[in-house]
């Protein structure tokens, strides 16, 4: 067999594939974006698509079940909060053709606002979850998935994390299964959760788990790996490879399938050992359902067994051979990085950003905006300091309108302006939009539309024109829909280089004593990256090192050692928001004959294309 080098997201697509799967469905977001985008590589045999949100996701590949078809749906754990609604159905609807659902945890927050633990949704939703080691069991585990789906009438969750979907390893390479054909069938007691529908699904539910109990003791790849030593280490996951490096003589039950908890595997494990540590990132799940088994009497099982958790283990982050050593005392026989103790970069927009001068205008009137989930959350961070609040997807918009009517009530107010990109406005920013329409608010709503979803790599959404596929697809209008749509009479649209005109329309619309939109639209710069750019630079002579181009806080502007402001024309797009701010007029465009200091025109740096 063929093998190559996949990371875990790649090797989940090429298990997609192996495994017959025919329909395949996500909302991009780290770390599980590249699921999908590999999944592309197989559009001969699996149509793929991406969803407005996570929760559309899940129904459509729910749907794609229901005839037999085998399904896939990826999210990042937050999303799988988005999906839960269709989510527990979809456990008690069962599976006609596999579903599998790959809920991608983020140990750490690397990318996300929480690291919630998504093995919880699993057992809270009665549901397998199986948990891969490396890029060969990712692989594997989608093969699995189906068979314990189409087994047992049940969708399975797969948990990915962090490391397991970014790290590479080598993968065996199978062929593919053939799929089913597929055929709707109506199945009304099944698929229509009515209570009386429901009541006896959910006895399903509850006999189907006792069943997964049986299967997850004998379930192949939980194993047991014998040591030398009477030490014995349960692990899941990435855990279970850091385990192997920190207790290299220990005795292992290396848990592919957590849940159902293979409860006669693990005390026949507890037999051949003194000690057991419980290696798990996040919350104590493994831990929890291994100290209730040696609650239960087995044969050959000590009555006494030391368990050591998160007594020991951190509860928060990532786990690492580092971390484990540390946290039981042990000598750090990791090399160090050559590049520790340099001072950390913070993240910021990026040069010629289209968001940096509508933020900017924001810190000028000082108005701290109420944010959302997109790279435009970087206007949080200083020298923009621009977004006070960033709770979830689409919350900018709702967030503001309870804080308008709870001032309100108080006979107070704040200038506030609720801040979401296009993507996350096609996600969940229309629903509450409606909710300041119906319940009377004055919220002024700014879409940062820049026809892409940037923040993940540039993928496609209902505003871009292209699907997944790169099909030529309707282009959803955000002003027709906002203004022709949900009837705001006062939408406008506006250039996202147009310092002082974005300056003077948020001024009117915050003033405005009822709902307005302002579409700030101007392509992500980094979609026509490669255009030949006229880069600015700065006159020395002119410049008073005032630093007011500073505030913009982009990358490609910094100061030399007298202070001035200095352009790295190697970063600079030539955007020319830089120039508009300038109060002397020290920053122009450079052509081939040199610096030429002159007033800013926009008109030759056309909307979606540079100069």
């Amino acid at each position: 067999m063929a093998k190559e080098l996949l990371s875990g997201n790649e090797a989940i697509a090429r298990g997609a594939w192996e495994a017959g799967i025919t329909f395949a469905s996500a909302y991009p977001g780290t770390p599980s974006t590249e699921i999908l985008e590999n999944i592309i590589r197989y559009k001969d045999d699996i149509h793929s698509q991406w969803g407005a949100n996570e929760k559309t996701a899940m129904e459509e590949a729910l749907g794609a079940s229901f005839t037999g078809a085998r399904a896939l749906v990826a999210m990042k754990h937050v999303g799988v909060n988005v999906a839960a609604d269709p989510l527990f159905s979809a456990s008690y609807i069962g599976s006609t053709g596999a579903l599998v659902i790959i809920s991608a945890d983020d140990p750490g927050m690397h990318s996300s606002q929480n690291e919630q633990d998504n093995r919880h949704y699993a057992v809270a939703a009665k549901l397998p979850v199986l948990e891969p080691a490396d890029s060969q069991e990712a692989k594997d585990m989608v093969l699995e998935a189906v068979k314990i789906s189409e087994t047992y009438d049940t969708p399975v969750m797969i948990r990915m994390t962090t490391r397991t979907s970014h790290s590479r390893t080598v993968v065996e390479l199978g062929e593919r299964q053939s799929p089913p054909v597929p055929e709707y069938k109506s199945d009304f007691a099944k698929r229509n959760l009515l209570p009386g529908n429901a009541r006896r699904r959910h006895v399903a539910v509850e006999e189907r788990l006792k069943k997964l109990a049986v299967f997850s003791d004998g379930f192949a790849f939980n194993t047991i790996i014998k040591g030398k030593e009477r030490v014995g280490v349960l692990a899941s996951g990435v855990s279970y490879q850091y385990g192997r490096e920190v207790f290299p003589d220990a005795w292992f039950l290396k848990l592919a399938l957590p849940y159902p908890f293979p409860v006669k595997l693990f005390q026949r494990f507890a037999a051949m050992v003194d000690k057991i540590y419980v290696l798990e990132e996040n919350d104590p799940i493994i831990e929890t359902f291994a100290r209730l088994a040696l609650k239960v009497p087995a044969e050959g099982t000590a009555p006494q067994k030391e368990i050591v958790g998160k007594e020991v283990f951190p509860l928060l982050g990532e786990l690492s051979q580092d971390v484990v050593r540390a946290s039981l005392g042990l000598k750090d026989l990791t090399p160090r990085n050559a590049g520790e103790g340099v001072p950390g970069r913070p993240p910021s927009l990026c040069a010629g950003c289209p968001h940096t001068a509508f933020f900017y205008n924001l810190g000028i009137l000082k108005v701290q905006s109420k944010g959302d989930i997109g790279c435009y959350t970087l206007g949080a961070l200083r020298p923009l300091s621009a977004m006070d609040t960033c709770v979830d997807m689409g919350a900018s918009i709702t967030v503001q309108l309870g804080i308008e009517k709870a001032l309100e009530k108080a006979g107070k107010s704040v200038p506030q302006v609720a801040v979401i990109g296009d993507s996350t406005f096609f996600h969940s920013g229309i629903t509450g939009l409606i909710d300041v329409i119906y319940n009377r608010g004055q919220s002024t709503v700014a879409i940062l539309d820049n026809s892409i979803t940037a923040m993940t790599g540039h993928q496609e959404n209902p505003g871009s024109g292209k699907t997944l596929l790169g099909q030529e697809a309707r282009k959803i209008d955000i002003l027709k829909l906002v203004r022709d749509g949900l009837g705001i009479e006062h939408a406008y649209e506006i250039d996202g280089y147009e310092v002082k005109a974005i300056r003077e329309l948020l001024k009117r619309e915050m003033a405005r004593p009822e709902p307005s939109v302002i579409v700030v639209r101007r392509p992500c710069v980094l979609l026509y990256r490669k255009a030949k750019w006229s880069p600015m630079a700065v006159h020395k002579e002119t410049c008073t090192s005032c630093k007011t181009c500073l505030r913009l806080g982009c990358p490609a502007i910094s100061t030399d050692v007298d202070g001035k402001s200095l352009i790295n024309a190697s970063l600079c797009t030539g955007c020319g928001v830089c120039a508009q701010v300038c109060p002397y007029k020290a920053i122009a465009f450079v052509d081939e004959k040199g610096l030429h200091i002159s007033s800013l025109t926009l008109e030759s740096f056309a909307m979606g294309g540079g100069k």
